[in-house]
Formats: structure tokens, C-alpha cells, sequence
């Protein structure tokens, strides 16, 4: 089974220190959420593993299958295996979401192997039908243009529809649940926990503890200051709703006078 092992990892954004050093190790089959306040740097931990050229390594490595994927282009990490939900997906107009999907693939596996000639359309038409009936979605989803035009809700949940087609080993949800109605949050996480399984690792990341109520966490960890500070299970996020972010602020940020 594959893991993706963050070590010592440190970010800057125009000289200024974001990450100061976080390790974190997540494997298939596990589900992580990593919570925080605003401004602790869980969405340039997300950002960075995907290669944002915005966010500068200055020290650290990244090891999945074997390699530093810090010194890989960032499709080439999304090849190799690895799956950014953004907060805020981007509008492709004149783009449908089947064509986006299909390009995607065949760049994968093309990836795997140089002879692969991308897989034929009548089984991709079966593999997205199946996918999308999985994930309860309307078939005419596929023919629009992606996230143009789309709800909030209809912006996630195409997001979790490339995940189903991609069959990434890790997935990193940036804030999947920010901005849904709870009647949207259900939908998005029936999509994730119907993936959910022995080859799928998730890092859900997470202001709230509202989307842990519906996809379990295996592990719950806490960054403040750029560091993972606490680590535990599924306890420690029930704790965070009910005594919020102070404890910890108090515990690990400096006393100053």
C-alpha cells in the first residue's frame, strides 16, 4: 500500500514563513482531516503538495511511490497518484465535464504507460455512467461545461465526480465543505465516503467539525502557527467543536508581554 509522507516540511510565500516544519504521514485506505483557525497554513499545505509555483519549499521532502515529489511538475504528481479538491473550483468554459474527464484519464494512464493509446470511448461513457450513478448524479451532468454556471454544491460535487474517475491513491479536500448548505455538505460527503476504501487515502481539510460528522475520520490533527500541533482520533475534532481553538492557542503559542 502506498503512503504519502510529509517530513519537515517548510513554506514560504514572498519571503514570509508559512509551514515551519510539518510531518505528516497518510496512507491508502485512511481517512486524515486536518483542522485549524484561519491563517494557520492548512490550504498552503494542500497548494504546496500540488506544486502552486506561488509557494516556495525552502526545506523538506515529500515521498509517495518512492519518489521526492517535490521535484516533480505538478502533473506529473497528479499522474503519479495524487488528487487536489480546490476551495474554490475555476470555470472552464467550452470545456464539458466528460471531455475534461476523458483528457484526464488517458494523461494518466499515458503517464503509466508511453504505448497506452487512452481508453476507448464506449468504456469510458460505461465507467462515468457507472460513477455517476454511484455518486447519485443526473447523466446530463457530463455535458456541461465544467463549473460553469454551477452551484456551490454543483462546484464540489464535480469535484468528487473527477475524483470517482480518476481513482487517485491520496486526495487532498480543500475546505470541500466551505460555503454549502447542509442539504449540498450530505451530498459531498455521500460522494467521498462512497469511494472511501482500502485504496483511497483522503486529507480532508477543515475549519469545522460539521463535515466530520458524516465522513469519519481515522485520525484528527491540529495545526496552528504552521506546525501540527495535536494529533488524535475522531475524539479530538468533537473536542475542537465543543471548546474551540483557545485551548490550543494557549497550550502552544507564546506568552508575550
Amino acid at each position: 500500500m502506498s503512503e504519502l509522507s510529509i517530513r519537515n516540511m517548510h513554506v514560504s510565500v514572498e519571503g514570509k514563513e508559512i509551514l515551519k516544519g510539518v510531518d505528516l504521514t497518510i496512507g491508502q485506505g485512511e481517512i486524515h482531516a486536518l483542522m485549524g483557525p484561519n491563517g494557520t497554513g492548512k490550504s498552503t499545505l494542500a497548494y504546496s503538495l500540488m506544486g502552486h509555483p506561488h509557494y516556495e519549499i525552502t526545506e523538506g521532502e515529500v515521498w509517495f511511490k518512492g519518489q521526492n515529489v517535490l521535484e516533480l511538475a505538478t502533473d506529473e504528481r497528479a499522474r503519479l497518484g495524487i488528487f487536489l479538491a480546490f476551495q474554490y473550483p475555476i470555470s472552464i468554459p467550452g470545456v464539458s465535464v466528460a471531455n475534461f474527464l476523458r483528457t484526464s484519464i488517458n494523461a494518466r494512464r499515458r503517464y503509466e504507460n508511453t504505448e497506452d493509446k487512452g481508453m476507448p470511448f464506449p468504456e469510458f461513457r460505461k465507467m462515468l455512467k457507472e460513477r455517476m450513478d454511484l455518486l447519485k448524479m443526473d447523466h446530463s451532468f457530463a455535458g456541461r461545461y465544467l463549473n460553469e454556471g454551477f452551484s456551490g454544491g454543483e462546484k464540489k460535487r464535480a469535484e468528487i465526480l473527477q475524483m470517482a474517475a480518476l481513482r487517485p491513491e491520496i486526495a487532498i479536500l480543500d475546505e470541500t465543505d466551505s460555503g454549502l448548505d447542509i442539504d449540498a455538505l450530505r451530498i459531498v460527503a455521500d460522494g467521498v465516503n462512497a469511494l472511501r476504501g482500502p485504496d483511497l487515502g483522503v486529507l480532508v481539510i477543515t475549519h469545522y467539525q460539521r463535515i466530520l460528522n458524516y465522513v469519519k475520520p481515522d485520525y484528527v490533527h491540529v495545526m496552528l502557527g504552521g506546525r501540527i500541533v495535536e494529533s488524535g482520533g475522531p475524539e479530538l475534532a468533537l473536542h475542537l467543536e465543543d471548546q474551540g481553538y483557545d485551548w490550543v492557542r494557549e497550550k502552544y503559542e507564546p506568552v508575550t508581554e
